[in-house]
């Protein structure tokens, strides 16, 4: 196998860091063919010029941003005027001690991500599910750590705003109170 610089080949990179890659586009767009089609591209676009991508500081964070300027192309070409994707609704409120519930709070974040603008819910994104600090943000994305943390703290407030607060949930039925 030709090894494209000294660091990790371009497989090992695709084998080791796809899915976080998917993780991110699926949270970008909200729909996995749409996710799994911007890596496919990323992918293809990282190949293309491998060496450069391999030689940079992170190649993970370089085909992020690949990965990232394509969600906001194709979320501008799905927003022109004229036309305008349907809102999920949130799903309805359930036990909390339901083991299912993370899967529907999942799915009411990811539709609430979407009601953000695509710039917001990236700084987001970003933020929480790469854990990445608002500079590299910044770096990332080619603003200022202030815009970052201006986006940040918008789009929390438009998420709290739309998602439900989340109780804890209450004590199990089975408690022992009382009992010698």
């Amino acid at each position: 196998m030709r090894r494209a610089s000294p660091g990790i080949d371009f497989v090992e990179f695709v084998e080791q860091r796809s899915g976080a890659l998917f993780r991110t586009a699926y949270v970008l767009t909200g729909d996995a063919y749409a996710a799994e089609d911007l890596v496919q591209e990323a992918l293809e676009r990282a190949c293309r010029h491998w060496r450069r991508v391999a030689a940079s500081d992170s190649p993970e964070a370089y085909v992020r941003r690949i990965v990232v300027n394509l969600a906001n192309d194709r979320w501008r070409r799905l927003n022109r005027p004229g036309e305008r994707t349907a809102a999920v609704p949130p799903a309805e409120r359930a036990d909390p001690r339901d083991a299912y519930r993370s899967v529907e709070l999942r799915e009411e974040l990811v539709a609430a991500l979407h009601t953000l603008p695509m710039g917001m819910r990236t700084v987001v994104v970003l933020y929480y599910l790469h854990d990445l600090g608002d500079r590299e943000i910044a770096r990332t994305l080619d603003v200022s750590p202030g815009a970052v943390r201006s986006q940040l703290a918008r789009g929390l407030a438009k998420l709290r705003a739309v998602l439900p607060r989340q109780d804890a949930p209450p004590a199990p039925l089975t408690s022992r109170e009382g009992a010698r």
